[in-house]
This record gives C-alpha cells, structure tokens and sequence, in this order.
C-alpha cells in the first residue's frame, strides 16, 4: 500500500491525544501497554508478542464474551516498517496460538475477508499533543473491526489522559 493510497477496504482512524508522542508509540510497542488497551470493548489480551523491528513477529491473543460464549481469537503478522515515534506498519493475520496462520473462512469470517491484512499507524507531534492516523487496509469500514478499532481508540485515549494528568 503507498501511502498516498488507501484501498477501497479500508479503516481510516484520525485521532489526536493530549499526550507525547513517545507515549503513544509505546502504547502501540511495548505489550505491557498494548494489552490495556487494544480490542472491543469487553475484551481481554492475554497474549501480546511483539518483536518491533523490521522482519520481527507479532503475536496477539484475544478473548471475548459473545453472546454464543467466550471465544478466543489469534492474530499474528510481521512488522514491515517501524521508524520510532513516526510510523509502524505491520501485516496481521487471523492464526492459532502458534502464529500458524488459519484461512478466515476457518475462523467464521465472511466470504471474501482477506488472508492478511495491513495496518498502518502515523504518527505526528503536535508540540506535545499526538495526532495519530491508523489505517487498517483490508477490511471494510462497516466492518467489526472497525467497531473493535473505535471501541480499542476510546480505552486508549482514557488510558493515556489517565497516564498524563498530574
């Protein structure tokens, strides 16, 4: 994906945070930091991998309570760009715990979800705020992971005003 073109199926987030920007990349970098706050609403991460550098792995478990059950999902990638407190862009795909990755249709996904997916995440300073724009290519915007990405973006911004108040 260039980075002046965005697919046709795509999630496009803009958000700025009253925060540094070394804040925000580590909420993005660091698993400590990652699991409290990524996912629906709901969900819990027990699970967060990551090898930040380009060429390292990511590995990322997620539970969910649906209204069938908990359900536990994978996601696994690569990390295909990482200029700190700039950009990171990395691939994800649906796996199992091992990072193997499973078809989506194995998954109960939808005809037509992609095997692999790319998210990109901008980042800006705005003099000590953080404008941040994610763009998660490949999947429509109506979809449920874009519903996951604005519920996962509120527990965010929540987490860093509650890190950045005096």
């Amino acid at each position: 994906m260039s980075e002046n073109h965005v697919p046709q199926d795509s999630v496009v987030i803009e958000r700025c945070f009253d925060a540094p920007i070394d804040l925000i990349w580590q909420m993005w970098t660091d698993p400590q930091h990652f699991v409290a706050w990524y996912g629906p609403n709901g969900a819990t991460i027990p699970v967060a991998k990551m090898d930040v550098r380009v060429g390292g792995r990511r590995l990322v478990g997620m539970e969910v309570d649906t209204p069938a059950g908990p359900r536990q999902m994978w996601f696994s990638g690569q990390y295909l760009e990482v200029v700190k407190n700039e950009r990171l862009v990395y691939t994800e795909s649906m796996s199992d715990e091992d990072g193997n990755v499973s078809s989506p249709a194995a998954m109960g996904m939808p005809d037509g979800h992609p095997m692999t997916t790319e998210v990109r995440v901008q980042l800006e300073d705005l003099g000590g705020r953080t404008k941040m724009v994610m763009t998660h290519a490949g999947i429509p915007a109506e979809s449920p992971g874009a519903t996951g990405w604005t519920m996962a973006f509120q527990k965010l911004a929540a987490l860093v005003q509650a890190q950045t108040e005096p």
